[in-house]
């Protein structure tokens, strides 16, 4: 193959980095000894960040042209951030670098060499909203946006094609595996997807996803340029490798196939976003796809107590597929984790927020302090008893139980029958059907409150013969919920209220038009749970509304008040992050681990994994929590099991307990 050399007057570097006294023996040797294929497995807490740094600077030292050194990230953030450690390290500023996501990557050489495969460099960039819209008029032109279709909404069809293209897998293998609503449409979806990527091509236009699937056209259709980048990056080093899917791994193959010095960093104990498409086997798979690997192990950590890492170190090894590892703290000890087992879900809620308070009031700042949960509709009791005790809380990387759309959705057709001249509530409830645009929505509310006036008269039809056959079919959808929930044994009862509207048609509407409608569905169920603890649907739909609204500044002095809160979160948002103290919430057997994962071996240890990642982010103190009942609105009260990971781990990885519910306020015992 020939080889490119790109001429650069490469700036001078003089050697003023002690690496033996900056980095630990592990890190020092990954720094200094990874030429060739390296395989990095990173622990958590265990500084990768500084090692990679530290390793850019080394060849930099060495007087590695900036020009050859590849390192791909998953954000640009960490990409400028590590740039900026290496300026602060170096005292220069490593110009003309190529570091950055595979995004950006992969935008900045389709400009410089696509011609080679018919580009055009001047192509434009769809943003998530331009690609829906161009989808949509996708559909239209194919005759696929028949109302009365049970068939995926723009967004959806999004979220199919892109796991597709980034899993390498068929359309038809993806609906089977996540969407089986859909099967019946994969032909169509087929045809969809064809006529999308004609649109584009005709358009010169390019969406997120082409990035990546066109630069590797480019690297396996065209030699020149796939010899010119080959060549060119003597060095490639890739981040977070364990969330890499199946065509970012085939580019790194690539790159890396010339002067085969790829360095990879990650931890597979901490792969758990499968569901993005990212490839667990990518980083099991590597000393097999790079012959001569070398392995390297930063197991010291610098985040969490011994303790914490006995308990996590516990779990972690009943997985069967993993590279083995065991984390050793440099911190000193602390305390035992605790499990408690609590009463049901609103004795869990009283438990987090009084000792939260108790730990504030003993010096710890909100911000050090965080909930996390394996789904987000686990967070419902608690955020409402948050608000009942003006605790300020933030939901990392998402929004608040009771402000997300589903849950808004539902509760428009509750407060319509609670509040019939509730505007918005008919707006958004209005909104959700076919044929009911802004504009028939505004005159279906004022037809009602001029003419109408009176519930009962929405089901008359004379009342609406002034609306166009597809806005009366919306209409008529719309008129068979509110009946639903007017009618004698379920008017007033939330809980019942709310399990009207979702099987009056809005578990459809969630299937066909969210690509995570599982989820949501699941958060609904929940709702409803929580409704049934509320004798009437008025008072209900107060504490809702707090819930959307609520700011909780009132705990903490003025001065204060807009930078503490306590942190709420998903295992899959936390992650990367840590705490001084972590609550584990909802260790409830099919809830965590999931009950989808029960028959799927791969599903259940990626399982285990989420419990890894949330008990590590835990720096001084963790605590682990399971609700001992629940209510579910089929069953009524069913007595939980403990979550299988914590009943796998040996008992002397934790205290138990003891919690006694006193009359003004829990008491904690330990």
């Amino acid at each position: 193959m020939k080889q490119y050399i790109l001429k650069n007057i490469v700036p001078t570097v003089s050697a003023r980095i002690d690496y033996k006294k900056e980095l630990n023996p592990q890190q020092l040797e990954v720094v200094t000894s990874s030429e060739g294929p390296c395989l990095v497995l990173a622990g958590a807490g265990s500084g990768k960040t500084r090692t990679l740094v530290y390793r850019v600077a080394y060849l930099l030292e060495k007087g590695i042209d900036p020009k050859n050194i590849l390192l791909l990230t998953f954000t640009n953030r960490a990409a400028h951030q590590m740039c900026d450690r290496v300026e602060a390290l170096l005292g220069i500023k490593p110009k003309e670098t190529w570091w950055g996501t595979f995004h950006h990557i992969g935008n900045r050489t389709l400009r410089l060499y696509g011609r080679h495969i018919g580009i055009d460099s001047g192509f434009s960039i769809l943003d998530e909203e331009d690609s829906s819209l161009l989808l949509k008029n996708v559909m239209r032109s194919l005759g696929l946006d028949s109302k009365n279709k049970f068939f995926p909404k723009p967004r959806v069809l999004q979220s199919i094609i892109s796991y597709s293209r980034n899993s390498k897998e068929k359309i038809e293998n993806v609906l089977e595996k996540k969407y089986p609503d859909f099967l019946e449409f994969t032909q169509e979806i087929n045809n969809i997807y064809g006529r999308y990527t004609t649109k584009k091509k005709e358009s010169n236009n390019f969406d997120y996803d082409d990035l990546l699937c066109e630069w590797m056209r480019l690297l396996k259709q065209s030699q020149e340029a796939r010899d010119i980048q080959s060549s060119q990056f003597k060095y490639v080093l890739v981040d977070e490798y364990q969330d890499t899917n199946r065509l970012q791994f085939e580019i790194v193959k690539i790159l890396s196939g010339f002067h085969r010095n790829i360095l990879v960093v990650g931890d597979d104990a901490q792969s758990i976003y499968s569901f993005r498409a990212a490839d667990i086997n990518n980083i099991l798979d590597f000393p097999q796809e790079f012959t001569n690997t070398k392995i390297f192990k930063l197991e010291i950590n610098y985040r969490s107590t011994p303790q914490v890492l006995n308990l996590a170190n516990e779990s972690i090894n009943h997985n069967k597929r993993q590279f083995e590892k065991h984390l050793e703290a440099s911190r000193p000890d602390g305390q035992m984790p605790a499990f408690i087992k609590l009463r049901d879900s609103s004795q869990q809620a009283a438990f987090i927020s009084q000792k939260v308070l108790e730990l504030y009031e003993e010096g710890l700042p909100l911000d050090n302090m965080a909930v996390l949960f394996r789904a987000h509709y686990q967070s419902a009791e608690l955020e409402m008893e948050l608000i009942k005790r003006n605790i300020p809380y933030v939901m990392r990387g998402g929004i608040k139980f009771f402000e997300q759309a589903h849950i808004k959705d539902v509760l428009a057709f509750l407060r319509i029958v609670n509040n019939p001249a509730d505007e918005i509530a008919w707006m958004r409830a209005l909104a959700l059907h076919e044929g009911i645009g802004a504009g028939y929505a505004d005159k279906i509310y004022k037809n009602f409150i001029e003419k109408v006036k009176d519930l009962k008269g929405i089901f008359i039809k004379e009342n609406w013969s002034f609306l166009p056959k597809k806005t009366h079919l919306g209409f008529e959808a719309f008129s068979r919920t509110i009946k639903y929930l007017v009618e004698e044994g379920t008017f007033g009862k939330a809980d019942m209220m709310i399990e009207a509207v979702i099987e009056s048609g809005y578990r459809n509407y969630c299937i066909s038009n969210f690509d995570n409608s599982s989820d949501r569905i699941d958060d609904l169920k929940e709702l409803i749970n929580f409704a049934h603890t509320y004798k009437n649907v008025k008072q209900f739909l107060a504490d809702a509304c707090l819930g959307e609204s609520f700011k909780g500044e009132t705990v903490l002095e003025p001065s204060s008040a807009l930078k503490e809160h306590l942190v709420l979160s998903t295992i899959h948002q936390a992650k990367g992050l840590e705490w001084d103290v972590v609550f584990l919430i909802g260790l409830v057997d099919t809830q965590f681990p999931h009950s989808k994962s029960e028959d799927d071996p791969m599903q259940f240890e990626e399982e285990r994994r989420l419990f890894y990642v949330a008990t590590t982010r835990a720096k001084k103190e963790l605590f682990l929590v399971q609700p001992m009942t629940r209510y579910d609105y089929n069953y009524g009260t069913v007595i939980t099991r403990p979550s299988q990971f914590v009943e796998e781990l040996n008992q002397d990885c934790y205290e138990q307990w003891a919690v006694e519910e006193d009359v003004q306020r829990e008491q904690i015992l330990i």
